[in-house]
């Protein structure tokens, strides 16, 4: 997994960011030639995607995506993880930016789960988001439906108590900022 690396205005004008994972059960292994129209579309995805308002990071290996990160025992389970300024703006590039056509399209691909394959949380700003947190929240997700610690895009929380007593330690260390910083705020 590649660092976190905020953009420097975010910094300074968020304390919590939306967290999001999803799976996708593959039809195949990915280099069968089923997969192809979903791996040739990889890069240029993920390359929308950090380039999106609102993006903050995206969890990766050194290939630059995560289809070789398995959450789960069935090797077929793809899972991908991701933070954003807030769930609108994940809103906006899942479904109103070209990330729409492949989602679209995602029946060719993958096969139907009888499980929430989206799951979306709050996190304070600067914390890296672990496999293991996603999974748990996909957990609760299940067991409780939607709730403040894990809920979909149907049934939004905003960032709940325990985050504000979270992200109270951030905020406490709040520094005169930088003159590069500064220029982000005017």
């Amino acid at each position: 997994m590649t660092g976190f690396e905020f953009r420097p205005c975010f910094d300074l004008l968020h304390t919590a960011f939306s967290a999001q994972a999803n799976i996708a059960k593959m039809r195949a292994p990915l280099d069968d030639p089923v997969m192809e129209g979903f791996v040739s579309q990889l890069e240029f995805i993920n390359a929308l995607a950090d380039e999106s308002p609102g993006f903050v990071w995206r969890l990766q290996t050194d290939e630059g995506d995560a289809t070789a990160i398995r959450a789960f025992d069935d090797e077929r389970i793809l899972f991908n993880m991701s933070a954003w300024e807030s769930v609108e703006a994940l809103h906006q590039y899942v479904y109103r930016s070209r990330h729409a056509g492949p989602l679209r399209d995602r029946k060719q691909w993958f096969e139907p789960i009888d499980t929430h394959i989206l799951v979306l949380w709050w996190i304070p700003a600067g914390h890296i988001p672990t496999v293991d947190e996603a999974k748990e929240r996909f957990e609760t997700l299940r067991k409780l439906g939607p709730t403040p610690e894990a809920f979909t895009f149907k049934q939004r929380f905003p960032p709940s108590m325990h985050l504000a007593a979270a992200t109270q330690n951030v905020v406490s260390q709040v520094r005169i900022p930088t003159e590069e910083e500064a220029a982000c705020l005017k």
